[in-house]
């Protein structure tokens, strides 16, 4: 007799099993994938571990796609300025004219400020940077904004330290593994810094959103002073980034502040300098009183 051509599962039962297999397995990585997210969530920092080991693993190729980036970018920079250097030449000659103006008044103004530190006897000791690193890694497309360094516990680098690029802050670091580490980048919704004016010393604050954007919030309520192109550093505030940092520069004035941009932006940062707390001790002692603080009382159900 003629084998039947018929090859549907229910002629075999090797087929029906296999089947029943997928069904399983499928269901099970559902249910575990529900189980991480739900713990992810609740307990951001139980996955740590397995962040850290990650990034260790992909460190290689994190630092194989930065040194390639950085090397598209200078031969689409070579071939741009080439197309355009009678422009770019003009331009140059205008801003050279007007530095060297500008450099007559800062030199001025910095003899002034040498003599009357002389006077008062002020002493500014700039901290040491604990290492120089690349940026392997981001989660740009998330609402979250992270990004991995190419150093770690192994160069120095631990929990709360701030990093900052040529042009200002980037952000600070979370978490470290042996040769990586986890930094929280300004333009995060959770990452709060406290700025002033550079101007006058005016205060406030920026905080990230979750488009990328920042905003620029005054302690002070009242008539906004801020204007289109106002620059913001760190104030010192809080004892976690040393002031004098450039952070942002705002844009868009409204109501409660402005809206702004990065004086660093992280995705043109080539290299990144990992800097020491401002003042580790109020940190520390800070914390402490946080942990060893009541919980907030319930409100009282009707």
């Amino acid at each position: 007799m003629a084998r039947s051509q018929d090859r549907r599962p229910g002629f075999s039962r090797r087929a029906q099993v296999g089947i029943f297999t997928g069904y399983v397995v499928a269901v099970a990585g559902v249910l575990l994938g529900a189980v991480l997210l739900v713990v992810s969530l609740f307990n951001p920092g139980a996955f740590s571990f397995a962040r850290a080991s990650a990034a260790e693993v992909a460190r290689p190729l994190g630092v194989a796609g930065a040194e390639t980036r950085v090397a598209s970018q200078g031969i689409f920079a070579a071939i741009g300025a080439y197309l355009n250097a009678g422009r770019q030449n003009a331009e140059l000659s205008r801003e050279v004219a007007a530095a060297r103006a500008n450099a007559v008044a800062m030199r001025a103004i910095e003899a002034e400020n040498r003599r009357l530190k002389v006077l008062l006897g002020i002493a500014e000791t700039q901290p040491r940077p604990i290492a120089a690193a690349r940026l392997i890694g981001s989660t740009a497309s998330s609402s979250r904004r992270f990004a991995v360094l190419s150093v770690g516990s192994r160069q120095g680098v631990s929990k709360g330290q701030p990093v900052r690029g040529g042009g200002g802050l980037i952000g600070r670091v979370i978490e470290t593994g042996p040769d990586t580490a986890r930094i929280l980048l300004v333009t995060d919704p959770d990452n709060v810094v406290p700025v002033r004016r550079a101007s006058d010393g005016l205060p406030g604050f920026v905080q990230g959103g979750a488009n990328g954007r920042i905003d620029i919030r005054l302690i002070n309520s009242g008539i906004n002073p801020l204007h289109k192109g106002d620059v913001f550093v760190t104030s010192g505030s809080g004892g976690i980034y040393p002031p004098g940092i450039p952070v942002a520069v705002a844009t868009e004035p409204h109501r409660d502040g402005a809206t702004g941009h990065l004086a660093s932006d992280p995705s043109d940062a080539d290299y990144v300098l990992v800097l020491p707390m401002y003042q580790p001790t109020a940190v520390s002692a800070l914390e402490a009183t946080q942990k060893a603080a009541p919980p907030p009382p319930e409100d009282e159900k009707p």
